[in-house]
């Protein structure tokens, strides 16, 4: 992550995409405090992000949007509920993000087929440099 106003992009995208169905939960609230500790952004302003409206910073290189979009699918999943206005908007900002549209449905399905709703790390990156062939 290069800047401090990229995390806070990052946090308040994520807090953005998790009321798309309208509702905060509890493990969506918690999830994200937990990415914003590993941040390392402090809990006043971490809390602030809720009431501010999101600033759209570009993430630069495609490693950092892979790994931004896998943080939104796990998000999705913290709930235990798959809304489909989620599977809608992670779709949007994936593709606006610039990433295949084949390899993110192939990560959401690889998500949506494992028990523990997580993909190894190689295996998402390999599915989107799959892509890149």
């Amino acid at each position: 992550m290069e800047d401090y106003q990229e995390k806070i992009s990052l946090l308040q995208e994520m807090i953005s995409f998790a009321l798309v169905d309208g509702e905060l939960h509890d493990r969506e609230y918690d999830f994200i405090e937990m990415v914003s500790q590993e941040l390392e952004i402090d809990k006043e302003t971490f809390l602030k992000l809720f009431d501010k409206k999101a600033e759209k910073i570009a993430i630069k290189d495609e490693f950092s949007r892979i790994c931004q979009f896998y943080r939104l699918a796990l998000l999705m999943h913290s709930d235990g509920f798959l809304h489909e206005k989620e599977q809608i908007k992670i779709n949007e900002i994936g593709i606006n993000m610039g990433l295949n549209p084949y390899a993110m449905k192939r990560v959401l399905h690889l998500m949506k087929n494992s028990p523990d709703r997580m993909v190894d790390g190689n295996v998402l990156l390999s599915v989107f440099s799959e892509q890149h062939n």
